[in-house]
């Protein structure tokens, strides 16, 4: 798929090894700052909040300038804030402030990287290889952020508190060396660029004149607040309702991993035997279906095996959507509307977050889970024929 395409895998590939790491080491880092359930909740709320403060705005500036450079220069900035943050803490000035405001600064840097991200792979990449390039850099994501990146993370915290920190500072700025390789990577733009405001705004139209790219992001959105309201309370269900411990709850966290692998491994067979629209329905057959044994077993070999399916259908949904998407949008377009996207992603896991810890407090652990089956059927049911439709769109005219 050319140079340019390995470039952008290694760099993807360097930096998830990094956010892997401080997956697990930040985390630790808050705790050992404190124990306020109230400070530790906002550590995680820091990390998501520039998505909603910021993401739009990322949009329209990586369809604006050189997407290369924004890598580069965020990228870079991270690593410098990184470096910052484990110089305080070997010199035992780190406290519980200073960690907060490194999360949020991390959490911006994240949703400008992330957005210009997901912009440069339809650039770089024809169009018919988008599908198989997608599951690469998803099988990245998966084997070295979520499976080898936290017990190295953890590892390191325990040998030293800063070394976590200074190793994803080293891979985020060799990430933004290999991607300064890449060549071209500015988008055509025919016309001055008006005031953010209006960018932002003719991104969303763009977005809801479209009726596929539009049924697909509020099924993602709809789906993620179920998934999000079932998945917030999965620690507590692990140990009340399957009653394991901590490793057996790090099983279902690693089961879901290895359904991932497999699934980013078979996504080229999985395109060219079903076509997007049976990978689509078939996967959200078993979200929904998820749900629902989860809600019903108490068996932890059966919940474990049900997360590695799960995990499969993840990392070959994902690859779809992703791929749909930037089928589909032109490519002075790609930032503002994969901005809406990613916004309405992480917006509604944190709503689903909220529902799912107010469903159980009320009604039991299982209630998110029944929530989150006949959610999700309804939703099933209701866009079942327009899958089809989403997954044979053809590049839209501006």
């Amino acid at each position: 798929m050319g140079l340019d395409f390995r470039w952008l895998l290694a760099s993807s590939w360097v930096s998830n090894v990094g956010d892997g790491i401080v997956l697990a080491a930040g985390p630790l880092l808050v705790a050992a700052q404190t124990r306020d359930p109230i400070l530790v909740a906002l550590a995680t709320l820091l990390q998501r909040l520039p998505w909603l403060l910021f993401g739009l705005h990322a949009g329209v500036l990586a369809d604006r300038l050189d997407r290369r450079l924004i890598m580069v220069v965020v990228n870079l900035v991270r690593a410098g804030v990184l470096v910052v943050l484990a110089s305080t803490i070997v010199t035992d000035a780190v406290n519980v402030t200073i960690v907060l405001v490194t999360m949020f600064v991390l959490g911006a840097a994240e949703t400008f990287v992330d957005t210009t991200a997901s912009t440069l792979l339809p650039m770089v990449v024809a169009k018919g290889d988008l599908g198989v390039a997608n599951a690469r850099l998803v099988f990245g994501d998966i084997t070295l952020n979520r499976l080898t990146g936290p017990p190295i993370g953890a590892l390191l915290f325990a040998a030293g508190m800063s070394l976590p920190f200074v190793t994803q500072a080293v891979s985020v700025a060799l990430g933004a060396l290999l991607i300064r390789r890449m060549s071209a990577t500015v988008p055509t733009r025919s016309e001055a660029h008006p005031r953010m405001r209006s960018e932002i705004a003719a991104g969303m139209r763009w977005l809801w004149n479209h009726p596929p790219i539009r049924t697909l992001t509020m099924t993602v959105v709809l789906f993620n607040i179920t998934f999000g309201a079932a998945i917030s309370i999965l620690v507590l269900y692990s140990l009340e309702r399957l009653g394991l411990g901590a490793f057996g709850f790090g099983l279902l966290t690693t089961a879901a991993g290895l359904g991932g692998i497999v699934g980013a491994s078979a996504y080229g067979w999985l395109e060219r035997h079903l076509g997007l629209g049976n990978i689509m329905r078939i996967g959200l057959i078993i979200e929904t279906v998820t749900h629902l044994t989860l809600a019903l077993t108490t068996t932890a070999a059966v919940a474990i095996g049900i997360f590695f399916v799960f995990g499969a259908h993840e990392a070959a949904w994902g690859t779809t959507a992703a791929t749909i998407r930037q089928r589909a949008v032109p490519t002075e377009f790609q930032g503002r509307v994969a901005s809406v996207y990613l916004v309405g992603v992480q917006g509604s896991l944190v709503v689903g977050a909220a529902l799912g810890g107010i469903i159980a407090k009320t009604w039991g652990i299982t209630a998110p889970f029944w929530f989150a089956f006949v959610g999700s059927a309804l939703i099933l049911a209701g866009i079942w024929r327009q899958l089809a439709q989403i997954a044979h769109i053809e590049p839209a005219d501006v």
